[in-house]
């Protein structure tokens, strides 16, 4: 069977779009509430994260997360989102760093982990070998990658990530990226938060939009072709 999706472009450029496809559901973009699209600046930073492990501060209208170390330098927003969300924000290195653009959804801050603890993490060019994809932690027994051998350091990617009853995904400038089920999906009532992370990174986020998820099935089947 084929894997794989894309976002449907509409007049002028691939940042306006209507729809994400998944392998058998559709996102309506335009009917999924927006739910934060905040302007973070410098001033106004610490009024909407709470951060761990890493030095964030603006610059130049970017969220900038510098963390050294094997550790999950977090910049967590205070305000909660339940429910089926998207995230959607662009994102890069900042050279030299090379690796680990991380963020998190419908999870939590765990102070005896010093790390997250239920959630969902996506990363874009992690787990120490240049791949893309989807953890659920803090067990991670559900670990979905793929190798991500065209990324490149410093360039500007947009990302949007989420899941919908547990059928996590991401799509990186327009195309889906990864897919996967989770058997046993998290309690989106329960856990609520939504961050970005430095991993022994150095990393850039913004144009943060967050949207409660609002989809339709959508029919696969094979046209004859013979």
């Amino acid at each position: 069977m084929g894997f794989g999706g894309e976002l449907q472009l509409i007049i002028y450029n691939k940042y306006k779009v209507n729809s994400l496809q998944l392998i058998n559901k559709e996102i309506d973009l335009n009917a999924s509430r927006i739910l934060f699209n905040d302007k973070i600046a410098e001033n106004n930073f610490n009024d909407y994260f709470i951060t761990y492990n890493c030095e964030w501060r603006v610059e130049d209208g970017w969220i900038t997360g510098i963390n050294p170390d094997e550790s999950a330098g977090m910049a967590i927003l205070k305000q909660d989102f339940p429910g089926n969300i998207l995230l959607d924000f662009e994102a890069s290195t900042h050279l030299p760093s090379t690796h680990d653009i991380n963020f998190m959804w419908n999870g939590e801050w765990s102070e005896s982990l010093n790390s997250c603890g239920n959630a969902y993490i996506g990363s874009i060019c992690g787990w120490h070998n240049r791949r893309i994809g989807i953890e659920k932690s803090p067990d991670y027994k559900l670990i979905a990658t793929t190798p991500n051998s065209d990324f490149k350091p410093g360039k500007i990617y947009r990302i949007q990530a989420g899941s919908i009853d547990g059928n996590c995904f991401i799509f990186i400038d327009g195309k889906l990226a990864i897919e996967v089920n989770d058997p046993d999906p998290i309690d989106t009532k329960k856990y609520l938060k939504v961050a970005f992370t430095a991993w022994s990174s150095w990393v850039r986020i913004k144009n943060i939009v967050i949207r409660q998820i609002v989809w339709k099935p959508k029919a696969i089947n094979y046209s004859p072709e013979f």
